[in-house]
């Protein structure tokens, strides 16, 4: 499968869809795979449209390398695969979760990158994340379920080039989302790409957050998923068909 090595890390990346169309980066979840984020939305995105599925270092196909992981370099190197693989862009750029924060960081540190941007169950402070969250030993229905768990777990080892390396990679990313500072109100509001603010009303995002980000990002609409968890948000295929494919379009 095709790959590219950006900065010592072998990205991988795949096409679907109509490839004379506009093209779409996709970015996936913390620890999850590209077709595990994006495979209930994959039948509409391709319709008319190059999506190209990206898995971020040490995630699916990718190989964890040892470097040093971080937001803004997930956000380099999607950039980096912008530049090479869609000829610089703009491209729209749809993210979920961890994928949408690096989303954001390609739209601040590359502008010239992003056309349209599709943030799903995303934050731009810890502090938009519920307290629960951040405190594993309370019981949370937010939080993933063992089933939820378990299936990440068997996506990833049936594509990982280390499939043991699952736990250790995950302890490796937490301070990635964990210990990020995320980006001021100055910062977010230099943001050009009009914007879609997709998020579930149980998610891991606080709503009096999300509705924040509705009035810093410059050219931005939001849309709150009933009886959704943060899980569930990328599940919703008829309300985001709905919702986002009219913004893309």
């Amino acid at each position: 499968m095709p790959h590219e090595e950006i900065d010592g890390v072998p990205i991988w990346y795949e096409e679907h869809g109509d490839l004379a169309g506009p093209p779409l980066v996709a970015l996936h979840g913390g620890i999850l795979t590209f077709e595990g984020s994006f495979g209930e939305v994959l039948p509409w995105l391709t319709e008319r449209r190059r999506v190209i599925g990206v898995e971020l270092q040490g995630h699916g196909h990718t190989p964890d390398t040892g470097r040093a992981m971080s937001i803004e370099r997930f956000g380099d190197d999607v950039a980096e695969l912008i530049e090479r693989v869609a000829g610089g862009g703009p491209v729209d750029v749809w993210g979920f979760s961890l994928g949408a924060l690096t989303a954001t960081s390609v739209a601040l540190r590359h502008p010239a990158r992003v056309g349209r941007l599709v943030l799903a169950a995303s934050n731009i402070r810890p502090d938009g994340y519920h307290p629960e969250i951040t405190a594993p030993e309370q019981d949370d229905p937010r939080l993933p379920t063992v089933g939820e768990f378990a299936a990440w777990q068997a996506d990833y080892e049936a594509v990982a080039p280390k499939p043991a390396d699952f736990f250790p990679f995950l302890e490796r990313l937490q301070p990635v989302v964990h210990d990020f500072a995320g980006w001021t109100a100055d910062e977010i509001r230099s943001i050009a790409a009009p914007t879609f603010l997709v998020v579930g009303d149980r998610d891991f995002i606080r709503l009096d957050h999300a509705a924040e980000m509705l009035h810093l990002f410059p050219d931005c609409r939001l849309a709150v998923l009933p009886a959704t968890r943060h899980t569930e948000v990328m599940q919703r295929t008829a309300e985001l068909r709905a919702l986002v494919g009219p913004f893309l379009a």
